[in-house]
């Protein structure tokens, strides 16, 4: 017979290889790379409630520059109707919001690392166009309550004035005095203690205020048109018109 030579030596695990205890360790280590279950599903809610919080921002938004209470033209006149460029960058933010919270579930979700860090990109420049949203809308808020004289001075100034602003202001007082009941900014004496256009063009012996300043029936006609000249508190309106506060409330949305 011939020598038989040495027998190889058995292939033992590396101890680097995959036995029992090393898989499981790795399957923890890839879990905490991977992140906590937890967390991820603080995440996935967290950005739920902002993408609902962005369908919220962006339905009030368009509500605000539809202007169904027609301030603009009263805004547009002195200046302040920046108002409406801070809801228009909150219409932005709203979808922005929407679509970045979105992506941010998405994210959450396949546990990228990449897709996390583009998310916070998106989600910090979409926050610094809704702060200057913010600051725009909030450095205009008090207008139309802290500084009533200035809207009383439009009324006067352009109320059946024949410029393009006369035109636009005189049919937003028409439609405030007939849905609000009122007569002026704080009555009907703004008309009789004020010079305005209106005195200009209708002396005061043929009426002292506008006449949608009358009471009128359900046909649109006066009660009585000389009992309302005569200032008879049962033809004329003597509310305080609640648009002063309806449009503090606009303008602070």
């Amino acid at each position: 017979m011939g020598a038989v030579g040495p027998l190889p030596a058995p292939a033992w695990p590396h101890p680097g290889s995959c036995v029992p205890g090393k898989t499981m360790a790795s399957a923890a280590a890839a879990t905490t790379e991977k992140g906590s279950p937890v967390v991820v599903g603080l995440l996935v809610v967290g950005n739920i409630i902002i993408l609902l919080s962005g369908l919220a921002l962006f339905a009030e938004t368009v509500w605000v520059t539809a202007d169904q209470y027609r301030v603009y033209p009263l805004m547009g006149v002195s200046g302040k109707d920046d108002v409406f460029a801070g809801a228009w960058i909150a219409i932005f933010c709203g979808f922005s919001f929407f679509v970045v919270a979105s992506f941010g579930v998405g994210a959450a979700l396949c546990r990228r690392r990449s897709m996390m860090l583009t998310y916070l990109a998106l989600m910090l420049t979409v926050y610094i166009f809704e702060c200057a949203s913010c600051i725009t809308s909030y450095t205009h808020r008090d207008y139309m309550v802290s500084n009533p004289s200035l809207i009383t001075k439009q009324m006067l100034t352009f109320y059946s004035a024949d410029s393009d602003q006369g035109q636009e202001l005189t049919r937003l007082w028409d439609r405030i005095m007939i849905e609000q009941e009122c007569c002026g900014t704080s009555g009907p004496m703004d008309w009789v203690n004020f010079t305005s256009a209106f005195r200009a063009t209708t002396p005061e012996v043929v009426f002292p205020w506008p006449p949608l300043c009358c009471r009128r029936t359900g046909n649109f006609i006066p009660l009585s048109e000389e009992g309302c000249r005569l200032g008879h508190l049962d033809y004329l309106f003597t509310k305080l018109p609640v648009m002063l506060m309806a449009m503090y409330f606009y303008t602070t949305l």
